[in-house]
């Protein structure tokens, strides 16, 4: 395989839950040597499900071995100073250190970027927050629900006349983590350019707010909310969300795609009625055009459908289930999904000492000369003497006596 894109570039990964690692997993996709450090008891996110037939355990949380592939892992007391010292030593040999710790975290433990910039002249720090590391909330604490909610996000998603709703999975957290991959990326340019490092501060509000669209600039430019009002799965007929036989259509029609439309439901009288022919005039009679979309929606199933739009050109789609997705030929054809061996997987009903591989989502884009690289999640401090022993230059009795006293 060809080298990665990042290659011979080191990452120390001092972050927990989703925003960070899924920086850090990203980086390492593609190339970048990224050791996760993490405490003696692990990241939390290890205790969060789901687990395989429902029974927890630190080596099988299906959140845990998504977000943290390819990496290499030991685990550190930062909070001793025996550990705090050990990561200073770790930050000598590193590119990049990655952290959404809570705010003020590593300073109080003089582990700020001042102190590692200090010791690290080319050190390029990403630190992944709620709200940044600056102003009035930056000491607050979050969790995803309040960065959707804080961002904006949550004040557009719902019905009419309805409360807010929040997006389904982690997306605040997820999207914070593509911002630090994105911003760690381009900060490395920079260092390549000046050998100097910088401090990378991301926010999660801020990237939500980044992503309303033309909402909020509209907003800040007009002063008027007509645009953001909550609109659900219905905004007009031609921009909505149909029931049909075995799921659900999409269908978002511009004005010069309504011929096609018509033409995909068999509804080609349409496009000589007045009270269709026109955009202005399907928008006075929207409730009837609905009407006539639902009926038509009812009665199919949504692959024959999609299908037929494809052929006639039309702006309709069915909406994917988690199953589609997993079958879906478009996603075969290119090898999307990964198959990676665990020691610690097991399928429902096996042995708990039986390994087993797992299937993983891809990479979110492809390199021609770099192909993004698949691996495992590391165990609970697997690498710690290959680290520590191998980096470090201790010894198996530093090692013993480290563990000993909590530090590792």
């Amino acid at each position: 395989m060809s080298e990665g894109a990042l290659e011979g570039v080191t990452v120390l990964e001092l972050s927990e839950g989703v925003s960070g690692p899924f920086c850090g997993k990203l980086l390492a996709a593609y190339g970048a040597e990224v050791i996760k450090v993490e405490p003696p008891g692990g990241d939390p996110a290890r205790r969060h499900g789901p687990f395989p037939d429902d029974i927890p355990h630190s080596e099988r949380s299906a959140l845990f071995l998504y977000l943290n592939t390819g990496k290499l892992g030991v685990t550190l007391d930062i909070g001793k100073a025996t550990g705090a010292r050990l990561l200073e030593r770790l930050v000598l040999q590193a590119d990049v250190l990655v952290e959404n710790l809570p705010a003020g975290r590593l300073e109080s433990l003089g582990l700020g970027y001042r102190e590692l910039a200090a010791m690290n002249s080319r050190l390029l720090m990403t630190s992944v927050s709620p709200f940044g590391r600056r102003g009035p909330y930056a000491d607050r604490r979050s969790t995803n629900l309040t960065s959707f909610a804080a961002g904006g996000q949550m004040y557009l998603t719902g019905d009419p006349g309805r409360e807010p709703l929040q997006n389904g999975g982690y997306q605040a957290d997820y999207q914070a983590g593509l911002n630090a991959f994105s911003a760690t990326v381009t900060g490395l340019i920079g260092v390549a350019a000046s050998d100097a490092g910088q401090h990378i501060d991301v926010s999660a509000m801020e990237c939500q707010a980044a992503i309303l669209e033309a909402f909020l600039p509209d907003y800040a430019y007009r002063r008027s909310e007509a645009l953001t009002k909550r609109r659900g799965n219905f905004s007009s007929a031609v921009i909505g969300l149909y029931p049909c036989e075995d799921g659900y259509l999409g269908i978002h029609a511009m004005p010069r795609q309504f011929a096609a439309l018509a033409r995909t439901m068999g509804l080609e009288w349409m496009l000589e009625d007045e009270r269709f022919r026109y955009n202005r005039s399907r928008l006075r009679h929207d409730d009837e055009l609905a009407a006539h979309f639902y009926a038509w929606c009812a009665g199919q199933r949504r692959e024959e459908a999609y299908a037929r739009a494809g052929e006639l050109r039309a702006p309709l789609a069915y909406v994917h289930t988690l199953a589609d997705l997993t079958t879906s030929p478009q996603l075969q054809a290119r090898d999307y999904f990964q198959r990676i061996d665990y020691p610690e997987a097991r399928a429902a009903g096996k042995s708990a000492s039986a390994g087993g591989r797992l299937t993983y989502p891809g990479p979110l884009f492809r390199l021609s000369e770099a192909p993004a690289r698949a691996g495992r999640a590391p165990l609970l401090g697997e690498h710690n003497e290959e680290i520590f022993g191998g980096r470090l230059d201790l010894g198996r009795g530093d090692l013993v006596r480290l563990r000993a006293n909590g530090v590792i």
